[in-house]
């Protein structure tokens, strides 16, 4: 038998609540609570001197045990005439001052200002629904006449976004205080099949309009008030809190492998994000130890977007690894202060805690695992903003071996590194080499701990300009050898490349490519200013930048004519997290803009595409695009990513890997910085000939 409502409209209505209370017969409803509950926040906001109006009482005990312990001016009204003639026959002998009256809380016979308190339990909830919240409308109207200056409403509500936005709209506008407090119990394990939380709603009548709204959120009956500048600032806290509880009692109540749920959890004070939480279940069938129900594993600063961390698949054998039935994963998020292991564990120990997997024992250990017992190490070097791709942070890491890195990274999409340099000091290595030399043979002792740039001989950092840290980028240098670079008769590279970001790639080209000139188009001016500013790139009359739309402006060269390239790069990425393409574009693989790609090449000139697709219909699209522009096409995946570099060219005669390809590749890794002004202090790092061995046809 069904006792909850069907519908929203049924909920407000007096006919819906007769029949309710008529099967439900002398037993409480109590599902927003009972009074053990909620007592907390009542007493602190309603004193057992107060006279109080009772809104839509129902048969809820709440009234009783209120006046129980104390509270003995209490006026219970409801529409409901047989929830009304019960409450009072059940109250008369044992509470004879505690009073039930059937009475609409739209229109009340009371005077003006004679109550200190109205509390609704629910009331609320079920009137929004009606007549568009005009209903509702008027109770709060109502309650407002009644109530005396200094004067609260204290509503318990499921905080519905209509509901509680119709609410608090309405005492903001008429210059009352508003707070709202989200209840829950976090020491209990006690699994509910009502997972929302309950909400208590305070708002406070002052003699004068408040100047300037004022707006409160708090956590559980004593959490302090977190000021909100907007009503959409409030909704979308209450929204957030409402996910974490359909969270919880989702993880509380099953384990499920095939979902890797997360939250973030933020700073209260700031509302900042602080840590970001990632579920692992273990799948069906695992070995898992007795004794191995739950653990946490904090990520290293810096590290989230790698491989075994920031996916999926990662985690799912960060988690095999672990062994554990449930593994919760922990990222820490820039620009905020962590100081040490300890301090961690005893801030998220409280809320993790509510994540445990159904079963495990009250008194369980719960351990917290980490890389070599280290929070990692993380720096924002520089921020800003870009007109075109919104906030962006620029900041150097510890990297799994021990180096340093720096990383621009888009806060729109902050588990993506948009670029990433390896850096050097270059004091710190004479130093070490000079050491080295001078060091006397010694029993071997304990490995020094770890230090910061700070903490580092010279304290300057440069970007190692030999080294490219994307793979994609070592394949596409590696794919020179297609043109036969370093030969005698082939000196002169000529280079277009749509995509700048940190401008690794054009300056390797640059700097260690025999006779490279590189033109690089980018439409951000930001980036560009990124890259000159914190990653050491550095134009100059063999390496330009041209800033705009890379579709324009190879439109405009093609159309002005004259103008050939040996290679044609694209390593850009899209602005539209919806495709199933995130590089390049849609709009620079169709196969009229390709052609116009082909036409701009040289006979011997070969076109590379930085391919990362994940829908395979698109991909089996664009590839099938390409080859009907580019005869020859050859591929590379990139181990633990979805790129695909893309090399292609016009040739015809051979269909597979040309077996002299491998020694062109030799002849170009013998090249690479043969006439570099760099060679002395900078030595390109990279091995052609393996990059060269897994290319296979597309």
């Amino acid at each position: 038998m069904s006792l909850l409502p069907r519908t929203a409209e049924e909920f407000s209505s007096a006919e819906y609540w007769e029949r309710f209370f008529k099967k439900r017969g002398e037993k409480a409803f109590e599902w927003y609570g009972d009074y053990n509950k909620l007592c907390g926040v009542l007493h602190k906001y309603i004193k057992p001197r107060d006279k109080v109006l009772v809104v839509g009482c129902g048969n809820s005990e709440l009234s009783e045990q209120l006046y129980d312990v104390g509270y003995r001016h209490l006026t219970n009204i409801d529409i409901s005439e047989t929830v009304v003639n019960h409450m009072n026959q059940k109250n008369a002998k044992q509470r004879p001052d505690l009073t039930f009256q059937m009475v609409d809380a739209t229109q009340t016979p009371y005077e003006d200002g004679s109550y200190q308190a109205a509390l609704d339990k629910g009331t609320l909830d079920a009137m929004a629904s009606q007549e568009e919240g005009a209903l509702a409308g008027r109770m709060l109207a109502e309650v407002g006449r009644v109530l005396g200056i200094g004067g609260r409403y204290v509503c318990v509500t499921l905080a519905q976004e209509s509901v509680i936005k119709l609410a608090v709209e309405h005492f903001i506008q008429v210059g009352w205080a508003v707070r709202l407090h989200c209840l829950g119990d976090p020491e209990s394990q006690e699994v509910s099949s009502f997972a929302l939380p309950v909400f208590v709603l305070v708002c406070t009548k002052f003699r004068k309009p408040m100047p300037m709204p004022i707006l409160e959120m708090c956590q559980g009956e004593d959490g302090a008030p977190v000021r909100l500048p907007v009503v959409a600032d409030l909704l979308s806290v209450v929204r957030e809190r409402q996910a974490y509880a359909m969270l919880r009692q989702r993880l509380r109540t099953g384990t499920d492998a095939s979902s890797t749920p997360s939250l973030t959890l933020c700073h209260a004070p700031t509302g900042r994000p602080r840590y970001t939480l990632t579920v692992q279940d273990c799948p069906p069938g695992a070995k898992v130890p007795r004794a191995n129900h739950f653990a946490i594993f904090i990520v290293p600063q810096g590290r989230e977007t790698d491989w075994l961390y920031g996916l999926a698949e990662g985690r799912g054998q960060l988690a095999a690894s672990a062994n554990f039935r449930r593994l919760v994963v922990v990222a820490m998020h820039r620009e905020q202060e962590y100081t040490d292991m300890q301090a961690v564990q005893s801030e998220l120990s409280p809320m993790v805690m509510e994540l445990a997997p159904p079963g495990m024992p009250a008194n369980q250990k719960v351990p917290f695992l980490s890389v070599g017992g280290e929070l990692g190490w993380r720096e924002v070097v520089s921020h800003g903003t870009s007109d075109l791709s919104g906030q962006y942070s620029v900041e150097d890491v510890r990297g799994e071996d021990g180096q340093l890195y720096r990383r621009l990274v888009f806060l729109a999409n902050d588990g993506l590194v948009q670029s990433e340099s390896r850096l050097t000091n270059p004091a710190a290595a004479a130093l070490s080499q000079k050491n080295k030399k001078s060091r006397r043979k010694a029993k071997p002792s304990t490995s020094p701990p770890m230090t910061t740039p700070s903490q580092t001989p010279g304290g300057a950092l440069e970007v190692d300009k030999g080294y490219l840290c994307c793979a994609h980028h070592r394949v596409m240098v590696a794919g020179l050898a297609m043109l036969g670079v370093g030969t005698d008769h082939n000196k002169d590279v000529s280079v277009l490349l749509v995509g700048l970001g940190g401008g690794g790639l054009p300056q390797f080209l640059r700097d260690f490519v025999p006779g490279a000139r590189v033109e690089v188009v980018e439409l951000d001016p930001a980036v560009l200013e990124v890259a000159q500013g914190w990653f050491g790139f550095t134009p100059d009359d063999r390496l330009t930048v041209t800033l705009g739309d890379g579709l324009e402006r190879i439109n405009n060269i093609e159309r002005e004519g004259g103008h050939h390239y040996d290679v044609i790069m694209f390593d850009v990425d899209s602005k539209d997290p919806s495709l199933g393409m995130s590089c390049p574009p849609p709009a620079f693989v169709e196969t009229a803009f390709l052609e116009r790609v082909g036409n701009l090449l040289t006979p011997r000139g070969v076109f590379m595409l930085n391919l990362v697709c994940r829908d395979s219909a698109l991909k089996k699209s664009v590839l099938g695009r390409v080859r009907g522009v580019f005869p020859r096409v050859l591929s590379r995946g990139i181990e633990g990513e979805v790129n695909e570099v893309l090399l292609c060219s016009r040739g015809t005669g051979e269909t597979g890997v040309p077996p002299s390809l491998l020694k062109a590749g030799k002849t170009l890794q013998g090249a690479l910085g043969m006439n570099s002004s760099r060679a002395a202090t900078c030595i390109p790092q990279i091995d052609i000939t393996e990059l060269l061995e897994d290319l296979k046809v597309a």
